[in-house]
C-alpha cells in the first residue's frame, strides 16, 4: 500500500434485524471491489441505534451520521420492504440536509425474496441518495437472498461492473481543468 490514507468505506445496514443476511451481502462487496490494504471498513447497523433515530440531536445518531458523511464509499444495504427500503434507513437518511452526503460515493444494495422489485435500488433509494449529494457509480444492486450460495459470483460480477465505471470516471477526472 502507498503512503496515502486508506479509503474509508462504510456499510450502512438498514435491516431491523442485526447480523442479517443483508449485512452479509453488503460486506462481501468491498473486498471484491477494492485492493487489499487500500481501505478500512466500518459497519453501521441501524438496528443498534433504532431507538434514538427520532431523538433529534442524539449523540449516537449524530456520530453515526458524521461518520457516514466523511466516508469515501458507502454501501447502503436494505431488505426490500413494500417495494422500497426500510423505514429504519429512511429515518436515518432523514437526518441529513440536502447535500449532506456530498463527496460520498454511494452504492444502494437491496435484498429481496425474488426479482419482483429488482428496480427498487434505482427507483427508490438512488433518487434520495442523489438528493443528499451522493454520487452513484452506476446501477444499484439487487440480490435475491435465497441465492446466498451464489453470492461470490454475484459480487464478482458487480465488482467488475463497478470497476469499469470507476475506470471511466478516473479517465474523465484525469482530463479535468
Amino acid at each position: 500500500m502507498s503512503d496515502r490514507n486508506p479509503l474509508k468505506v462504510t456499510v450502512v445496514v438498514g435491516n431491523p434485524k442485526p447480523q442479517s443476511r443483508t449485512r452479509t451481502v453488503a460486506e462481501a462487496l468491498p473486498p471484491a471491489l477494492l485492493a487489499e490494504g487500500s481501505y478500512d471498513v466500518e459497519v453501521l447497523e441501524l438496528a443498534d441505534i433504532a431507538g434514538e433515530l427520532f431523538h433529534w440531536g442524539s449523540e449516537k445518531v449524530t456520530a453515526a451520521k458524521e461518520s457516514v458523511a466523511v466516508s469515501d464509499l458507502v454501501i447502503f444495504a436494505t431488505p426490500t420492504y413494500k417495494a422500497s427500503y426500510t423505514g429504519l434507513l429512511k429515518a436515518f437518511l432523514d437526518q441529513y440536509s440536502t447535500d449532506g452526503l456530498k463527496g460520498v460515493v454511494a452504492i444502494p444494495l437491496f435484498t429481496g425474496g425474488d426479482l419482483t422489485h429488482s428496480l427498487a435500488p434505482q427507483t427508490t433509494l438512488a433518487p434520495l441518495l442523489l438528493e443528499l449529494g451522493a454520487a452513484i457509480p452506476g446501477r444499484g444492486l439487487y440480490f435475491v437472498i435465497d441465492n446466498l450460495p451464489d453470492l461470490d459470483d454475484f459480487i464478482a460480477k458487480a465488482a467488475v461492473d463497478y470497476s469499469a465505471v470507476f475506470a471511466s470516471l478516473t479517465r474523465v477526472a484525469g482530463s479535468l481543468r
